[in-house]
């Protein structure tokens, strides 16, 4: 227990916990973007796994990691603009459309891996790139300091710009207006002129946008390959973190944060030789617990009023 508690008071444990957190920020934000506009987007999974692939397979076969990171974006971006496309265009339910995203992409980046890398596994076999990490000048000098703030990869420090982005698109941009009336009362935001369609559509591209940024850092920051169905249940997480974060900005970022936490214990904890698959568990188990929680007192609020 000694070791433990050592082992998550560290720096190295604060770093881990920033560097599991930052695929939550990113899918989070799109929740947040997508559900305010009346279209929430349950396919946050599903996109941020294409766009995983995408990174990957295309910083290879350019053998750039820019590449990578731009054909990642314009993949998960696509995606949504489909969901977007036959919920909007022709009313399907945007349920079943996240659904079959789903499941469209976790088999079908199987198929393309075993066909790119002859692997249903991983893509190890392809020299795909990584994106960079970021040392701040002075600050990367700094004891303890320095190993907290200095050193992330640079999807990491984009993450967090992509929690100012959010806040300051719904809250200071015409478009973010134009976002939030629809999502309150269409039959409103028509009458005055705003486009239904056009501004639900641009809520999906943002939020497929965060998406392709969330996948590309899995197998371009995370880790340096991409593995089968390697997302992990990183979108249904988002998706609590965005509904006890009540759809805001900064509210999502620190659920996402506490979710995160719990993820890096799970690490911490593996490395103790717990067994692998107990220690799996406590993310998930903590995003049920925070779930619960958060149902709990919009119960009691509703009781209330």
């Amino acid at each position: 227990m000694k070791e433990f508690a050592k082992l998550v008071l560290s720096s190295d444990f604060v770093y881990s916990i920033f560097r599991v957190t930052t695929p939550l920020l990113f899918a989070s934000m799109g929740a947040v973007i997508s559900d305010i506009a009346g279209v929430p987007n349950i396919a946050l999974e599903g996109l941020m796994l294409m766009a995983a692939f995408a990174g990957m397979y295309f910083s290879f076969l350019f053998q750039s990691a820019a590449m990578g990171l731009l054909m990642a974006l314009a993949t998960a971006v696509a995606f949504a603009g489909v969901l977007a496309f036959f919920t909007l265009y022709y009313k399907t339910n945007i349920i079943l459309g996240g659904i079959a995203l789903n499941s469209l992409a976790s088999g079908g980046t199987i198929f393309f891996l075993y066909l790119t890398a002859q692997d249903k596994g991983t893509s190890v076999a392809l020299a795909s790139k990584t994106l960079p990490n970021l040392n701040i000048p002075i600050v990367q000098d700094l004891p303890v300091i320095g190993k907290i703030l200095s050193g992330y990869n640079v999807l990491t420090y984009v993450s967090i710009l992509a929690v100012v982005f959010t806040w300051l698109l719904l809250g200071r941009t015409s478009l973010g207006y134009h976002i939030r009336a629809v999502g309150e009362k269409k039959e409103a935001a028509e009458s005055v002129g705003i486009s239904v369609v056009r501004t639900q559509a641009a809520a999906l591209l943002l939020s497929g946008l965060m998406c392709g940024f969330g996948g590309a850092f899995m197998s371009m920051g995370y880790v340096s390959w991409f593995s089968r169905d390697m997302v992990s249940g990183r979108g249904w997480i988002a998706l609590a973190a965005e509904a006890m974060g009540r759809q805001t900005a900064v509210g999502s970022a620190a659920t996402s944060l506490l979710f995160g936490v719990a993820d890096a214990v799970s690490n911490a904890a593996a490395t103790m030789g717990l067994p692998s698959d107990l220690v799996k568990t406590i993310p998930y188990f903590a995003t049920l617990i925070g779930l619960t929680l958060f149902s709990v007192r919009t119960w009691r609020k509703s009781r209330e009023a």
